[in-house]
């Protein structure tokens, strides 16, 4: 199956050689990427990848980049955090009909992880709910999303303390 996603890396020590990176990057086997070097230090790479799974297919583009910059930190992994606009799209409706939904159907839609403006959802969770709910859902869509907000939760929680971390285990236990 072909998976589309996007990892986001923070680049250590980059010698600013932008060409030389992607050169590196594209013999390492991420010439299914499609780079993007815009701020200084930091790297996005949409990758367009067949593989028997989207957690394989996450798993083998991280160890080709890892090949390439073996210094650049994963700081986030896309698609996961989405608003109702980028739900909406997914299951080809409009946002406008989406909101009417999640609000008559509010007990039982996923909560947000955001409310606010705009209030933001785990995108694996929307569309978990919406197939069980009958909408058309693609199914690579939904396990590229569920693989990646597995993802962004190990690299959020890497940046608590040990000892922080579990303080807070036993206040929300």
């Amino acid at each position: 199956m072909e998976y589309v996603f996007t990892l986001k890396y923070r680049l250590h020590d980059h010698e600013g050689d932008d060409q030389a990176l992607l050169d590196r990057l594209f013999d390492a086997g991420c010439d299914d990427a499609l780079p993007s070097i815009g701020q200084p230090g930091r790297l996005a790479l949409e990758f367009t990848r067949e593989a028997e799974s989207g957690e394989r297919a996450l798993e083998s583009a991280i160890a080709d980049v890892r090949k390439a910059v073996d210094n650049a930190e994963l700081v986030e992994v896309l698609p996961d955090y989405a608003g109702l606009t980028d739900i909406a799209e997914h299951v080809g409706m409009s946002r406008q009909n989406l909101r009417k939904i999640a609000t008559k159907q509010g007990a039982t839609f996923p909560a947000a992880i955001h409310e606010g403006n705009p209030s933001l959802w785990h995108l694996s969770d929307a569309l978990s709910w919406l197939a069980e709910n009958g909408y058309a859902v693609d199914a690579a869509t939904l396990e590229i999303s569920a693989a990646t907000r597995e993802l962004n939760t190990v690299i959020q929680a890497r940046r608590l303390s040990a000892d922080r971390s579990r303080e807070l285990e036993v206040l929300i236990a």
